[in-house]
């Protein structure tokens, strides 16, 4: 008998912008981080690395 596998696709974490702020990762980014994102939604890392990468690329006005 042969055995089927099914694949599941994990859904990505996400975190709070507290989260984010307090994390190592972000550290030298916490005013950045705290000025984009909004509280009480999530955001997995992929975007809040876009929403810092669209916000630094961004033209002075």
């Amino acid at each position: 008998m042969a055995k089927t596998e099914t694949k599941t696709e994990q859904a990505a974490a996400t975190y709070t912008k507290a989260q984010l702020t307090a994390s190592k990762k972000y550290a030298n980014q916490r005013d950045i981080i705290s000025a984009l994102l909004d509280d009480g939604k999530a955001y997995t890392l992929d975007e809040v690395d876009a929403l810092i990468n669209k916000y630094m690329k961004g033209k002075v006005k």
